[in-house]
């Protein structure tokens, strides 16, 4: 019996629709539902870590193999093999790169391997704006993005379909210079934004209604108190936000709690484990509001903490969508998996 596998590098992703952000926004939202439906599989993070402390990892990198199975409409198997090198840069090279296989989830064969790297990126962003969606508020006019990779142009593009109310946006990083790149690139792509880059993160914080954190922080840079009435703080990376920024919100949301506490990164990650946060602070995961069984934002006044660590059926499931488009449309190379 000869069994085939589909092959699609970086142009076929793109051209099948990784790069579109309004898919992969309803892929994510997709996701979240069936997460809380019960019709995933979804094992968890393995990592393979490089060093023995956040501050190593952080330099020398890591590979994470993130497995799962994601039901509904997707119907599939698969596996997001990642590698995060964070000094690539000086190489010249992305910091981060992702293959992802997609098996049959009858045969368990695989059917496809794919580039993932865009997948990666656009399906955090995604995560993002879908969190704006629901949480920040309604009218939402200033942002501030800390963290000027490859995550923050995914991270403005979700958040401008999300809410297109957003006319400011600061920009801080701790290289002045990737903070002024980004700036430039994206006031030629959205021309309707003042882009401000900015050393003061502080007068960013204090003024706006979003606060979108995406860096390798291993210490808070954001403190609670600079939290107006009504912003909404994401912590979607690593240890970014002080405590204070947690104990001031009146709803903690996340995406999917078991991951974040195994992950043990993020701030609200580490107050549960040192016992300053119990599992009944935490409001609601994000499926949870998007199937209506919690509530989204209620007031303009309310202070929001959200942090996503992710999973890999998120990226699965747009690979899914991707792989029956280059079915369709006879995009990628066939190989043969068996003879």
């Amino acid at each position: 019996m000869d069994v085939k596998m589909l092959f699609l590098n970086n142009k076929a992703m793109d051209e099948t629709g990784a790069s579109d952000m309004k898919a992969v926004m309803r892929d994510v939202e997709q996701v979240y539902i069936l997460n809380q439906q019960g019709d995933v599989i979804n094992p968890g993070k393995c990592v393979l870590r490089w060093g023995k402390t956040v501050e190593d990892e952080n330099v020398m990198g890591r590979i994470n193999a993130m497995p799962g199975y994601i039901g509904g409409e997707y119907d599939m198997a698969g596996i997001k093999w990642i590698g995060s090198g964070p000094m690539n840069y000086k190489q010249g090279l992305p910091r981060a790169s992702v293959t992802i296989i997609l098996n049959d989830p009858d045969t368990k064969l695989p059917i496809c391997v794919a580039d993932g790297t865009a997948i990666s990126t656009m399906r955090t962003g995604a995560s993002g704006g879908v969190a704006i969606q629901y949480l920040a508020k309604s009218d939402a006019a200033v942002m501030t993005i800390c963290g000027a990779g490859a995550q923050a142009p995914t991270q403005l593009e979700a958040a401008l379909l999300a809410r297109p109310t957003i006319r400011t946006v600061y920009v801080y990083d701790i290289r002045r210079e990737s903070s002024e790149r980004f700036a430039k690139a994206m006031k030629e792509k959205y021309p309707q934004l003042t882009l401000i880059p900015t050393d003061d993160v502080e007068a960013a914080t204090r003024c706006s209604d979003i606060i979108d954190c995406v860096t390798l922080a291993s210490e808070p840079f954001i403190k609670g108190e600079w939290l107006k009435k009504g912003a909404l703080v994401m912590n979607m990376a690593d240890y970014e936000v002080d405590n204070e920024c947690v104990k001031r919100a009146d709803k903690l949301v996340v995406d999917y709690w078991e991951n974040v506490k195994h992950r043990m990164i993020s701030t609200v990650a580490l107050m549960w484990r040192d016992g300053l946060l119990k599992d009944e602070d935490i409001h609601a995961e994000l499926g949870e509001i998007l199937l209506g069984t919690k509530a989204p934002r209620e007031s303009d006044d309310e202070i929001i903490y959200f942090n996503a660590v992710g999973a890999g059926i998120m990226d699965i499931a747009v690979a899914a969508r991707c792989y029956r488009n280059a079915k369709a449309s006879g995009k990628g190379i066939t190989l043969p998996y068996w003879e």
